[in-house]
């Protein structure tokens, strides 16, 4: 079944109903900016069937398809995807190229190449992966994308820390969404498979994305516990 954008929830619903929450002991990274409520999306379920302009594939620097998320979305896109992708001839680690989805639902794939996690090259593959990220969205915003899927790069059999990886993307993805060019952009959605990776996704969204006062407003009335924009319990009822 084909998954539209208004089937996935934003933010400020997963607030609302009490899947996200900032808990009070956590301070958040970045200040709220209620329009990126809106705007930023967990959606946990098949990247491949996403109706959207765009859907991020995490590649390897062949281009030519692999296990993983990157071998359901050649799949899933049917052979003209590979046909593109050898015209590509790779892509180094770090950054992105865009093809046609072709049979997918959606329009475009950013195909990013993430590192392969080494311990002892920790800070190098921080870079690359965050690059990943930065490159995805440049693309999106220079094809007039509207909306775009992420998978957790790297996390699967590349071996990056899930919570090391989850920090990466979130401020990344703050950090572009606080520039001017990102106003065109209408969603981007964080896309997980796992429960536990969901979980991960769910603690640190808030610390990025931080509830506004209209949420903090309806949580206290409703009785959710928060913080305000200070850190500090405000309203909080347990």
């Amino acid at each position: 079944m084909v998954v539209t954008l208004s089937r996935i929830p934003t933010l400020r619903e997963l607030y609302r109903t009490s899947v996200l929450r900032l808990a009070d002991s956590a301070k958040p990274r970045h200040q709220p900016r209620g329009c990126l409520l809106d705007k930023i999306s967990l959606y946990q379920g098949d990247i491949t069937k996403m109706e959207l302009d765009a859907i991020v594939n995490a590649a390897n620097r062949s281009l030519l398809a692999g296990g993983g998320v990157d071998g359901a979305i050649h799949a899933a896109a049917g052979p003209r995807l590979l046909e593109e992708c050898r015209t590509l001839h790779g892509c180094e680690t770090g950054n992105s190229k865009i093809t046609k989805g072709y049979d997918l639902p959606a329009g475009h794939v950013i195909h990013t190449v993430g590192p392969v996690y080494a311990k002892e090259k920790a800070d190098m593959k921080a870079e690359q992966l965050v690059s990943c990220y930065k490159t995805s969205l440049q693309l999106a915003l220079e094809h007039s994308v509207k909306h775009v899927a992420f998978p957790s790069i790297s996390t699967g059999i590349y071996g990056y820390p899930i919570k090391d990886a989850t920090h990466l993307a979130l401020n990344t993805v703050r950090e572009v969404m606080d520039t001017p060019d990102a106003n065109e952009l209408e969603r981007v959605i964080f896309v997980v498979w796992s429960d536990s990776d969901k979980l991960v996704y769910e603690e640190l969204l808030p610390l990025y994305f931080p509830p506004d006062g209209e949420i903090s407003r309806t949580a206290s009335q409703e009785g959710w516990e928060l913080v305000n924009d200070s850190g500090s319990s405000e309203n909080a009822r347990v």
